[in-house]
């Protein structure tokens, strides 16, 4: 019983917690251009969040290069050569909020809590990701590279 009491009290505490981790994040054009946590991101933890069908969830839209993973997603941009095509800045502002870019759009909104319909009790007023976890996504992105797209690899 105390188990239950304990869990229920971390279930009520923890969006509390994670609301008050949101930084400030200033917009300019179709990025943020600095850090959410003022320190870059580990890829490595980042990968672990792109491939986690509990966290991250991406790969149940997207497809990457990832062999190891089954049942990837083909709605949305392949993750392969994502660092080619955006800047750190444009990858961080497509996770913390998709929707500015595309009202429209069904990524969820890693990195915001207002404005927000149809989220589960749960998770009401609590990010889907930290700002750390913003950052080790984007530094994991930034380093899948497109070698045919960087002119410093074809001399």
């Amino acid at each position: 019983m105390r188990a239950l009491a304990a869990a229920m009290a971390m279930m009520t505490l923890g969006p509390q917690t994670l609301r008050a981790e949101l930084a400030p994040v200033a917009i300019a054009g179709d990025a943020i251009p600095q850090s959410l946590t003022g320190e870059a991101g580990d890829p490595a933890r980042g990968r672990a969040i792109v491939v986690d069908r509990q966290k991250g969830l991406c790969l149940l839209c997207h497809v990457g290069p990832f062999p190891d993973q089954r049942f990837q997603g083909d709605m949305a941009p392949d993750l392969a050569g994502a660092g080619s095509r955006w800047s750190s800045a444009q990858l961080r502002l497509r996770i913390a909020d998709g929707s500015r870019l595309n009202p429209a759009t069904i990524m969820p909104s890693y990195y915001r809590i207002e404005g927000l319909t149809r989220v589960a009790p749960a998770f009401k007023d609590a990010p889907i990701l930290n700002a750390q976890q913003v950052e080790d996504v984007v530094a994991f992105l930034t380093t899948l590279r497109d070698p045919s797209a960087d002119p410093m690899s074809n001399p």
